[in-house]
């Protein structure tokens, strides 16, 4: 099993940075991605920043230049930095982690941490 703690959420002014953090222990296994996700109130969930394991990154276009995702060397944790936040930024944030599995692959989600910026 593996788990993942996520920290750094908080409130924060409209322009203003937050850095959430994300600590993997347990069973921890050969990386296929590391990605951020938020779920605002009556929404999906929607991915933010995604690394694959050849260190490509993906952004949707309303985070991109804004938000950046970094990972340290072991692979066990994952970062994300949010620069010029704004209250549309408002969700709770959630880190993935997908590490093959036998043939596939699994992904592994922590508990959450609320953003909350704003205006």
């Amino acid at each position: 099993q593996v788990q993942l703690v996520e920290s750094g959420g908080g409130l924060v002014q409209a322009g203003g940075s937050l850095k959430l953090s994300c600590v993997a222990s347990g069973s921890l296994g050969s990386i296929y991605s590391m990605g951020w996700y938020r779920q605002a109130p009556g929404k999906q969930r929607e991915l933010v920043a995604e690394i694959t394991s050849d260190g490509r990154t993906n952004y949707p276009d309303s985070v991109k230049d804004r938000f950046t995702i970094s990972r340290d060397g072991t692979w066990n944790n994952q970062y994300l930095q949010m620069n010029s936040l704004k209250p549309e930024d408002t969700a709770v944030y959630y880190c993935k982690r997908t590490q093959f599995w036998g043939l596939g692959s699994y992904d592994y989600w922590g508990q959450g941490t609320q953003v909350t910026v704003s205006s």
